[in-house]
């Protein structure tokens, strides 16, 4: 086990390569310390953006550019590659692996922004079936798993087979994830390959959103979320709401309605973007300190963002419980910025900051090419003047001018024109991960969606009235303007 020495300055640990922790490293660029990231993967992610890789608008470079490039020119940082799989607090020091090599990093102070990762509810095995949206490898076995059905199709149809199920794309949550993936397959279907089959029209590709919830986007509100549904049928999606997701197999997917019914939906492609949970550090950090964590695994923070009985740990973005904050990249970004202002502030001998307030700038979300939705402040925009402002929030936020110079040509290919830059797909791709899965011996990986014995009654009622809640909970926040303000 290496264990990395101190120098004689300030050591701060940065934990995670995502929004928070790369906004949080660049502004200690000129602190007098030494930020080391620790990450489990060598690049930057800009996430809003992953359902453009897995339906061909944008390259995985486009979206994740190298951490180490990023920071190259910022002399006091350095990268590690590991994942982090234990903090002392009482040590102050935090542990990585990488395979097989264990890393040990002191620090004198520690910014957590570790993230989130996707939610099945209790059901892990449906990732088999139903890949998530939170990683490039989500990204890219997705698109494998689209572009492919496509191809299955054609040889079937060819060959005068029923490939129904072939053309079925569910996807289930009905966030801004689900959303705009759902309406990207949607175009896909009916714009981009509309030509390019000889056996199969895909203008008869069915494409299905599920959700739990009473309304599309409950974030931004019972106005935008009803405009949101009726775009979404214009473009030919199948809308399911109040309808839970009980089963999921290689060949379908069992969903659950409100009064008790169930309904097979026949498909070989499924999206799951219906949930999140907080990176698994948390339950680490509220072993050692108390703090009590969500039923999202979110831990609860001081409003100056620190773990209780520990000033000198950072937690930011996705991974607190903190005035009802949502786990958006503006939430990471500013949280990471307040914890390097005090961290800074703390080495100069300055008094501390005011506690942390999150400015909602905002949410945009895409329907298909040309239409979004923008939720600002109490303005509400639909149609393509909120397209346009989506338009240029991202290409703003893109790290790097030559990653913001391809995406906009890749933009103007893809909504201009008809074409998909980046449609290359593999049979790795969709398969490549779960024969690791199964060589590393994971249990997830090995279980089939045809063995997992049907959902106990109680416990779906349970879930279902959870998911309904937290759904009211967040249109609630949104229409009263209580989102970010202090509840203690």
């Amino acid at each position: 086990m290496a264990q990395l020495g101190k120098s004689g300055r300030h050591q701060v640990v940065v934990i995670g390569s995502g929004f928070g922790a790369l906004f949080g490293t660049k502004a200690l660029r000129r602190a007098d310390a030494d930020v080391t990231v620790i990450a489990r993967t060598g690049h930057h992610l800009f996430q809003p953006l992953l359902y453009q890789v897995a339906t061909g608008i944008l390259s995985e470079g486009e979206i994740a550019p190298s951490t180490r490039e990023v920071l190259a020119h910022q002399d006091n940082a350095r990268v590690l590659l590991g994942e982090v799989t234990e903090i002392d607090l009482a040590a102050r020091t935090v542990t990585s692996h990488v395979l097989g090599r264990a890393t040990v990093t002191p620090y004198d102070s520690l910014l957590v922004a570790a993230g989130s990762g996707q939610s099945y509810f209790g059901h892990d095995e449906f990732a088999e079936f139903a890949p998530g949206m939170k990683s490039i490898d989500d990204a890219l076995e997705l698109r494998g798993r689209i572009f492919g059905a496509f191809e299955l199709a054609e040889l079937g149809a060819a060959e005068g087979e029923d490939v129904a199920d072939l053309l079925t794309f569910v996807v289930v949550g009905a966030g801004p994830t689900g959303v705009e993936m759902a309406g990207q397959i949607a175009e896909l279907a009916r714009r981009t390959l509309r030509r390019d089959f000889r056996a199969i029209n895909t203008l008869q590709a069915r494409v299905v959103l599920v959700d739990a919830a009473g309304q599309v986007l409950p974030p931004f509100g019972e106005t935008l979320g009803a405009k949101t549904r009726v775009q979404l049928e214009k473009l030919g999606v199948e809308v399911l709401l109040g309808a839970m997701v009980t089963d999921v197999t290689g060949r379908g997917l069992v969903v659950q309605y409100k009064d008790g019914r169930t309904e097979w939906i026949a498909a070989a492609t499924k999206v799951w973007a219906a949930g999140v949970q907080a990176s698994s550090l948390t339950r680490t950090l509220s072993q050692q300190s108390g703090a009590p964590v969500d039923r999202s695994g979110r831990i609860r923070v001081n409003p100056d963002l620190t773990l209780p009985g520990y000033p000198e740990v950072f937690v930011v973005g996705d991974m607190i419980d903190l005035d009802h904050l949502p786990g958006v990249a503006q939430v990471a970004i500013q949280g990471g910025k307040y914890a390097a202002a005090e961290i800074e502030r703390r080495l100069s001998g300055r008094p501390p900051q005011k506690p942390f307030h999150y400015f909602d700038k905002g949410d945009l979300a895409t329907i298909s090419r040309f239409r979004a939705v923008a939720r600002i402040g109490k303005l509400r925009l639909t149609g393509f003047v909120a397209w346009l402002l989506w338009l240029g929030v991202h290409l703003v936020y893109l790290t790097g001018f030559k990653n913001r110079f391809t995406a906009l040509g890749h933009w103007a290919v893809s909504f201009i024109g008809r074409g998909r830059s980046e449609r290359t797909a593999t049979e790795q791709q969709i398969f490549g991960r779960l024969a690791l899965t199964r060589l590393e011996g994971g249990a997830a990986g090995l279980v089939s969606g045809n063995d997992v014995p049907g959902p106990d009654p109680e416990v779906a009622a349970r879930r279902r009235q959870e998911l309904e809640e937290q759904a009211l909970a967040e249109i609630r926040l949104t229409d009263s303007g209580e989102r970010g303000q202090p509840t203690r």
